[in-house]
C-alpha cells in the first residue's frame, strides 16, 4: 500500500478517528487505527466495540492496500512532521509489515499489523433517519450531557442520554438522581417515533467532532443495537443502552407556589462568588432566600460567610431553599437567555428552570441545609 496526502488532511482525519481509540485495553488491536485504501479512497477507521468512527482523507493512492497501525505512535509522528505532503507506504517482509512514513527529509519506519483482526463498523440500514444541523445537535448535547450520571452508577441507564423523536421534535434527556436536563429541538419535518438511549461517554466524543456549521447536516439512523451519525466524510456508530429509560414526564410538574424572573448572568456571578468560601471537595450548599423583590444567596463555611442580593420579579410566596451550587451553575451555563424563570413549590420540592416554550427544562433537587449551617 502507498498513498500521499497533505499533513493537514491526515492530522484532521487522525484527530477524528482517535476519539474511538480506548485509553486502556487488553486487546492491542483496539489501540490501532486501520488504514484501508482497497476501495480507491483513503479510509481511516477506529473501533473500541462501544464506539466506532470511520472517516475519509483526501489524497492520492499509489498502491491499494490495508494496514493497522498503533494509533498513538502514528498520530504523534504525523503531528510533528513538517507541514507538507506525507507519504505512507507498507511492505510485507517475511510476515512482518513495515510502515514507512516520510515528509521532506523526515523518515520513519514502524511496525504495522494486518487488518484481518480489526473489527469494522457494523453495517446498518439507512432508513427512517432524522436530519439535523451539526450546530444544533452539538449544542443540544452540550446543554444536557453534564447531567448524566457516571458509568459507575448502580443504574446504568443514568450514564446514557435519551434521544426521543416525536413528530417534528427531538427531545434529549439526561439525569443523575439529583437533577434532570431536557432540551426539545424542533426538526424540519416529522419523523416516525423512536426512543434510544446512547452512552453519554460516546455522545461526548461525537460532539467533539461535530462542526459549528448551521448549514452542514448530520443524518442519524438506528437499529436494535446501534445508532449511526453520518456527516461530512465521517460515519460514527455507537452501541445503545438496552432497557427502558426513566419516565421523566412523571417527574415534571406544572404546579408551583413561587415564580421568579432573574438576570442569568447576575445570578451566575453571585453563585460563583459564594463558592470562594468553599474548600475543594466540600459539598456545602448555598442558601437561597426569596422575598418580594430580591433573591439573597447566603453561605457560611469554616473560611467565613457571605451574602448577596440580586433583584428579581416574583410571583407567589416567599421561600428559603438550599442548593448544590454546582448543579445551579451547570444549568445556568447551558442557557443562552438573558433572563430565566425559576419555579419553586417549597424547600423540599424540586426547582424548575424553564422557558415558556419548554425548549429547555432543568430540574434541580434541593439540599436540606438545616443540618449543615
Amino acid at each position: 500500500m502507498k498513498f500521499v496526502c497533505s499533513k493537514t488532511n491526515l492530522v484532521n482525519g487522525l484527530q477524528i478517528v482517535s476519539k474511538a481509540v480506548p485509553g486502556k485495553t487488553t486487546m492491542s488491536i483496539l489501540q490501532c487505527i486501520l488504514i484501508d485504501t482497497t476501495t480507491g479512497v483513503i479510509k481511516l477507521v477506529a473501533n473500541d466495540s462501544e464506539l466506532g468512527i470511520e472517516t475519509l482523507v483526501e489524497g492520492n493512492i499509489v498502491d491499494r492496500g490495508i494496514v493497522a497501525i498503533d494509533a498513538k505512535i502514528f498520530s504523534d509522528i504525523v503531528r510533528k512532521l513538517p507541514d507538507n505532503d506525507v507519504s505512507v507506504e507498507t511492505q510485507n517482509t517475511d510476515g512482518n509489515i513495515k510502515v514507512y512514513i516520510s515528509c521532506e527529509n523526515a523518515k520513519f519506519t514502524i511496525l504495522g499489523r494486518g487488518g484481518e483482526d480489526f473489527t469494522y463498523l457494523p453495517e446498518m440500514d439507512r432508513v427512517d433517519g432524522i436530519e439535523i444541523s451539526q450546530y444544533t445537535l452539538k449544542n443540544a448535547i452540550a446543554q444536557t450531557i453534564f447531567a448524566a450520571g457516571s458509568i459507575n452508577e448502580s443504574n446504568r441507564m443514568m450514564s446514557g442520554e435519551l434521544f426521543c423523536v416525536n413528530g417534528n421534535v427531538l427531545k434529549l434527556v439526561t439525569l443523575d438522581g439529583h437533577r434532570i436536563a431536557i432540551r426539545n429541538v424542533e426538526l424540519a419535518k416529522e419523523y416516525p417515533s423512536k426512543k434510544i438511549v446512547i452512552p453519554a461517554k460516546s455522545l461526548n466524543e461525537i460532539s467533539k467532532i461535530l462542526s459549528d456549521s448551521t448549514e452542514s447536516m448530520v443524518k442519524i439512523y438506528s437499529s436494535d443495537k446501534n445508532i449511526m451519525f453520518e456527516f461530512d466524510d465521517t460515519v460514527v456508530v455507537a452501541r445503545i443502552l438496552e432497557g427502558d429509560y426513566f419516565n421523566v414526564d412523571q417527574m415534571l410538574s406544572s404546579d408551583y407556589e413561587t415564580k421568579l424572573t432573574i438576570n442569568r448572568r447576575e445570578f451566575m456571578n453571585c453563585i460563583d462568588r459564594s463558592t470562594l468560601l468553599v474548600k475543594e471537595g466540600d459539598k456545602r450548599p448555598i442558601i437561597v432566600a426569596i422575598d418580594d423583590s430580591n433573591l439573597e444567596i447566603k453561605i457560611n463555611t469554616a473560611l467565613g460567610s457571605m451574602d448577596e442580593k440580586v433583584r428579581i420579579n416574583k410571583q407567589g410566596k416567599d421561600v428559603q431553599i438550599g442548593f448544590n451550587p454546582k448543579f445551579l451553575m451547570d444549568a445556568l451555563r447551558a442557557i443562552d437567555d438573558e433572563e430565566i424563570d425559576m419555579y419553586l413549590v417549597n424547600p423540599k420540592a424540586p426547582c424548575f428552570i424553564k422557558d415558556e416554550k419548554s425548549s429547555y427544562i432543568y430540574l434541580i433537587l434541593p439540599v436540606n441545609f438545616a443540618t449543615v449551617r
